[in-house]
Order: structure tokens, then sequence, then C-alpha cells
């Protein structure tokens, strides 16, 4: 959701023979092809995804040691662990001897891993340490059948991982974030009602090729005509974005003018912040896109973090969870769930949304027109793409 006050990152290189564009032009949307083509959505698995941090759970679902899940990220089931000592680790959800799955979920927590075909067991923090008749196998070498690592960090109280073991640690790449955010958020947030992020099978599922669910939460250009409530609940005209290499803000903040339309009407008069927050954070709506498929929705009384995977060229999970703190009051319950109700119309009306721009990108021939500044997100997102797909997509 987009505003004349963004602040745009610095614009991408010019192609030869092309004037570069001023600071503040949008940028380019992708050509449709990077949303229909197979061999685009093949690329991303490695060049997006492979390199990059995935939202997987909160801290909450990993209440203990030996606690353990299972998640995607970038085609594979990731084993996410809380070890002995209170910190995080995770593997591939792999056995190193026949490659079996290791974990499904729900899965008891437990001081190992153990196989379920052959025994083979592992410390949690990866190590293999013991199968069965080991003295059968030749070249049994413990310390080199370790579990394949995947970096993992906690970031504002939610579990990200990474395979590439040498990426630059989140809270690095997102510096800023947590200062204007991190009052929000934290590993002490209660989960709400039944939806988990890691859970992709009890999750919506969208038709439309996930960077157009992305591209359509990184612009508000579209609220005037499709959201009719967000346009009686919010100032249009004050919202704004601060967009910085590897995540996008987005701050609005509420109407003081009465709703016509009483569920509305009723949240303005009852907003009131979750413990943690001032009464700054009650007329405001905060959002952000962590880079590349992280969203994270900040409200006065509850916080909403969700993930968008592709599950097939043209369709796309969007598994996600409710949070809010301990303590809140009866009156924040209310808002809550009123919130929540705007909330899943919106969803409603963006699903029906993304599903025609979907249809519509297939048309043969069609390339998208020139972006407007209240869109300079989406060109961020798509300069992005371009650089992390540069010379795989052709």
């Amino acid at each position: 959701m987009q505003s004349s006050t963004t602040r745009a990152p610095a614009a991408s290189p010019a192609p030869p023979g092309r004037p570069a564009p001023p600071p503040d032009h949008p940028g380019e949307a992708l050509p449709a092809r990077y949303y229909t083509d197979p061999a685009v959505a093949a690329a991303e698995t490695e060049g997006v995804f492979a390199k990059s941090w995935q939202l997987v759970c909160h801290e909450s679902d990993l209440p203990g040691p030996g606690a353990r899940l299972a998640a995607t990220a970038a085609g594979r089931e990731v084993l996410v662990v809380r070890t002995e000592d209170g910190t995080l680790a995770a593997h591939l959800n792999v056995c190193r001897h026949r490659g079996t799955r290791l974990v499904t979920d729900p899965e008891p927590s437990g001081k190992a891993i153990r196989c379920p075909y052959h025994g083979w067991t592992y410390k949690l923090d990866g190590r293999l340490v013991g199968a069965p008749e080991a003295r059968r196998i030749p070249c049994l070498d413990k310390p080199r059948l370790g579990l394949h690592p995947v970096k993992v960090e906690s970031f504002l109280g939610f579990v990200f991982v990474n395979l590439d073991l040498d990426a630059v640690p989140l809270a690095e790449s997102c510096a800023g974030l947590a200062e204007s955010v991190g009052h929000y958020a934290g590993a002490d947030l209660v989960p709400i009602g039944r939806h988990r992020i890691h859970d992709t099978t009890g999750g919506e599922e969208q038709h439309a090729n996930w960077k157009v669910i992305v591209d359509n939460y990184l612009e508000g250009y579209h609220v005037p005509v499709a959201h009719p409530a967000l346009m009686r609940l919010l100032d249009y005209q004050a919202y704004t974005v601060d967009i910085q290499d590897d995540y996008v803000l987005f701050e609005s903040p509420l109407r003081d003018k009465p709703s016509s339309n009483w569920t509305e009407r009723l949240y303005q008069r009852l907003a009131t912040p979750m413990p943690g927050l001032t009464e700054a954070d009650r007329r405001v709506w905060r959002y952000a896109v962590i880079y590349p498929n992280t969203l994270i929705d900040f409200y006065p009384d509850h916080v909403l973090a969700w993930t968008a995977l592709p599950t097939a060229q043209d369709r796309a999970a969007i598994p996600g969870a409710f949070y809010t703190r301990r303590g809140e009051s009866v009156r924040t319950r209310l808002a809550r769930r009123l919130n929540v109700h705007i909330g899943w119309v919106t969803n409603d009306e963006d699903a029906e949304l993304v599903e025609r721009v979907q249809a519509g990108l297939a048309t043969p021939g069609f390339e998208p027109g020139p972006l407007s500044r209240r869109e300079a997100a989406v060109g961020w997102f798509a300069r992005r793409i371009r650089d992390d797909l540069e010379g795989e997509v052709r």
C-alpha cells in the first residue's frame, strides 16, 4: 500500500543505449512470462528460494528442548528443532542412510532424532550418534554422516531458515526493521486459533503465481477500486512506504471519520493496543514484506505472519498464523475479532483479484504497462527477482 511519500531505492543500471530513469521512477514490472513460464518457476527454486531467508514458524511452535517440526523451504523439507541448550538448529528432513523422511507433524519431543526405518539416531544438533549393528556397516564414518545442515535464525520471534550456509544474517540484512516494529513481535507472542505457518496442508491456496500474490500485497493503488472496507478505515492519502534493499515497511493511519459500515465503525471505537504497544500504535496499521515471500501485518490488536509458497506455476499456498500477547484486555480481544473478520473480507477480494491477474497474464502478446509511483514497491520486487534470476531466464 503506497503513497507519494515513498522512499525508493536507487534505480537499477539502465540497459545500453537507454537513459537511466530518474531517482523517483517506480521501476518496471516483470514481463508476463515471469508469471506464466514453467521454466521461470523452475529457476526460482535455486535462484530465489534456495538463497533467501524463508519463514517457517514462530518460536512458540518450538516450546522446549527436543521440540521439532517439518517445514517447506525451496522445494525441500526442513527439520527445525529446539536443542538442549534452548537454541535453534535446522537440517534437511532426510536420513543420511537411505533417505527416509525423519519427522512428520505432529511429532513428540525427544532428546534425539531417530529414523523410523532403520533406527539411525542423531543428536538434536544433527550429529550421527548411533546405527543398529554398526559393525556390519562398512565405512560408517559418523562424523561425516550427520544431517545436512540448514542455516536458521530467529528474527522478531519468527523462525527463518536459509539453505545458503553463507547467507548474511537476517537481522543484518533487515537492519532497521526490528527498531520499527519489534515492539509488536517477539518470542512471547501467543498463537491464536488452529492455523500455523509451517502447516501448508491446513492453509489456503490461491490460484495465482506466488509473485502475483506478493505484487498485490506490495501496493495500495488498487485499494480505492477493490477494497471498500479499507478505503473507509484507512487514510489512503497518508499511506507511506520505506523501501530498503531486503524489506519494505508500510504504514497507514486509521481514519478519524466513523465508517458507514457498522462492523468497521465498531472496530474504530474498540481498537485498543496489545500489551507492549503504545497509544500511538492504536491509530496505525503497519505491514512488512521481507524479500522474497514473507509478509507480516502489525495491527494494534494482533500480528499476522504468512508466506507465499509456490505449489505450481499458477498456484501458491499461503500458510500463516495470528498472534497476540498474554494479558490482552477484553476490549482488545473484541477489536481483534472484528479486525480479523475485515481481513478475511479483504483476503477474499484479493484472492479473486490475483486469480484474474494470473488469467490475464497468460494472454498471448501481453506485457505490463508503466507502474504508478504508488507501485514503487512492485518495481523494487521486480528488480530483486530480475537480479536473482539473471543468467537463468532468457
